[in-house]
C-alpha cells in the first residue's frame, strides 16, 4: 500500500516535470535572442539587488526566507531543468526569479526594489515590467548626470 502512493506521488512529478519541459521547449522559439542577452546583462545586478533584499531586517521575514530560498536554489547546480537544454535550462531560473520578486513586491511594494536597485534606471524599468509592477515615473526636469571621464582633460597642479 505505502509503495503504491510512492509511485503514485514519483509518476504524477515526473508528468508534471514532463509537461513543464514540453511547454518550455513548445515556446523556446519565442524567445527574442537579443532580450535574453540583455537579461543576461542584468544578471549581475539581479543577484545584487536579491541579497540585499534578503538582507533587509524591514521587509517581512516570509519575504526574506523566501528569497534566502531562492538564493540558494540559484547557487545549487541541481535545477529542474537541465542548464545545458538550449534556451529553456536558463528559463527555470527566470521563472523563479520573476515569481519570487512578484512576491516581494505584492508584500513589500515595489519601493523595496527601487530603494535596492543597484544598476541604472533601465534595468530597474525592466525588472519591474518582469515583475508586474509599474516603473517609477522618469523626471523630465533633470538631465541624469554623466558620471563618465572626460578624455583628454589634463590636470595641473598649482
Amino acid at each position: 500500500m505505502l509503495w503504491d502512493i510512492v509511485i503514485a506521488v514519483v509518476a504524477g512529478l515526473a508528468a508534471l516535470w514532463l509537461v513543464v519541459i514540453s511547454a518550455l521547449w513548445i515556446t523556446k522559439g519565442r524567445f527574442d535572442l537579443t532580450v535574453l542577452r540583455e537579461a543576461l546583462r542584468m544578471l549581475p545586478d539581479l543577484i545584487r539587488l536579491l541579497k540585499r533584499l534578503a538582507a533587509d531586517p524591514t521587509l517581512p521575514r516570509g519575504v526574506r526566507i523566501r528569497l534566502w530560498l531562492l538564493l540558494a536554489y540559484l547557487l545549487l547546480p541541481i535545477d529542474l531543468v537541465p542548464d545545458f537544454i538550449p534556451i529553456i535550462g536558463y528559463a527555470d531560473d527566470a521563472i523563479i526569479v520573476v515569481l519570487a520578486l512578484r512576491s516581494v513586491i505584492r508584500h513589500a511594494g515595489p519601493e523595496a526594489v527601487e530603494h535596492h536597485w543597484p544598476g541604472g534606471g533601465d534595468g530597474l524599468t525592466a525588472i519591474l515590467r518582469l515583475a508586474g509592477a509599474t516603473p517609477p515615473a522618469t523626471s523630465e526636469e533633470a538631465p541624469p548626470a554623466d558620471r563618465t571621464p572626460k578624455r583628454g582633460r589634463i590636470l595641473r597642479r598649482r
